[in-house]
C-alpha cells in the first residue's frame, strides 16, 4: 500500500532534492514543474521557490523512519543525477540507500550519463547492492534509448526502464541485463497520444526475454477514463524483490548515529 504517493509501481517517495530543469521530450509536460510552480512564492511552502533545483539535506535520514519494509521512488520530485547536484551529496544519499538496506530503492534519472561515470567511480560501493534498483527513462528512440546502453552498460546489481511517457515506437530495444519495464502514456490535459502498437512491441519483446512488464496507463484526461488494460488484461509485473529484514528501533537508532556522525549537514545544505 503507498504511502505518500499514487505512483502505483512504487510504496513510498523520498525526496532528498527538490526541482529541476527541463533535459528532454518527457520533460514537456513534467508534473513535478506543474505541481512546484504552483506555490511559488507561497511563503513556508516546500516549493516556495518554485522547482528551482535545491538540495534538502534534512531529507536525508527520511528512509530510517519508515520501519516497514517498502519500494522507495528516489527524487520523483527531481533527478538525483542532475549536473548542478554536488558528487558528494550524491555520495551521501547512496550512503544512506545502503545502511537503511530494508527498503528497495528505485532510482530513475534521464542524466544516464552521470550515472554511469559515478557508477565507475564514486558509487561502486553501491553498484551491487540488490535492494537498489538503477532506471533511465526511455520515452523515445533520440535520447531514450541512448540511455538504456548507457544503463546495461552499467556495473549494478539491478536495471529497469521507464518508458514513460512513452512518446513513439521505441523499434527493437536491447533488453539483455534489463530486469524491469515499465511503460505508460502521458497524462494531463495537454497529454501527447500514445499509441496501442508501441505498447505491445514493448510488451511482446519483454515476454521474448522474460523481462518482467508493468503497464502503468494509456494516460489522456482524465486518466482514470482509459485505464491500464492492454487487451483486456492488466500488466502490473515486478521483478523478484530481495529479501528485507527490518530493524529494530535500537537498530536503526545506531544506524542513525553512525550516518550522522559521518555527515556534516550543514556543511552540505
Amino acid at each position: 500500500m503507498s504511502l505518500n504517493t499514487a505512483i502505483e509501481w512504487t510504496d513510498n517517495t523520498w525526496n532528498p532534492v527538490r526541482g529541476c530543469t527541463k533535459c528532454s521530450a518527457g520533460c514537456t509536460h513534467c508534473y513535478a514543474y506543474a505541481f512546484a510552480e504552483r506555490f511559488r512564492g507561497v511563503p513556508g511552502h516546500p516549493f516556495e521557490q518554485g522547482f528551482d533545483l535545491r538540495l534538502a539535506p534534512w531529507k536525508l535520514m527520511e528512509p530510517l523512519h519508515w520501519s516497514t519494509p517498502s519500494f522507495v521512488f528516489v527524487n520523483s520530485m527531481s533527478d538525483l543525477f542532475h549536473e548542478d547536484v554536488p558528487d558528494s551529496y550524491i555520495v551521501s544519499i547512496f550512503g544512506v540507500m545502503a545502511q537503511v538496506d530494508w527498503h528497495v530503492y528505485q532510482v530513475l534519472t534521464k542524466r544516464a550519463d552521470r550515472m554511469q561515470r559515478m557508477i565507475g567511480k564514486q558509487l561502486k560501493f553501491a553498484a551491487g547492492l540488490e535492494h537498489i534498483w538503477w532506471g533511465v527513462t526511455a520515452e523515445n528512440r533520440k535520447q531514450g534509448l541512448p540511455r538504456v546502453e548507457a544503463l546495461r552498460n552499467s556495473d549494478v546489481a539491478m536495471r529497469f526502464l521507464s518508458c514513460e511517457p512513452l512518446l513513439e515506437d521505441l523499434g527493437r530495444v536491447s533488453l539483455k541485463g534489463i530486469d524491469w519495464v515499465i511503460a505508460g502514456g502521458e497524462s494531463g490535459r495537454e497529454a501527447r497520444p500514445i499509441q496501442k502498437e508501441w505498447v505491445i512491441s514493448l510488451r511482446d519483446q519483454c515476454a521474448a526475454v522474460e523481462v518482467p512488464f508493468f503497464f502503468k496507463q494509456w494516460g489522456g484526461y482524465p486518466k482514470a477514463k482509459f485505464g491500464s488494460e492492454l487487451d483486456g488484461k492488466l500488466y502490473k509485473a515486478r521483478p523478484k524483490v530481495p529479501e528485507l529484514t527490518p530493524r529494530s528501533l535500537s537498530e536503526r537508532r545506531a544506524i542513525e548515529a553512525k550516518l550522522q556522525a559521518g555527515y556534516d549537514l550543514k556543511r552540505i545544505a
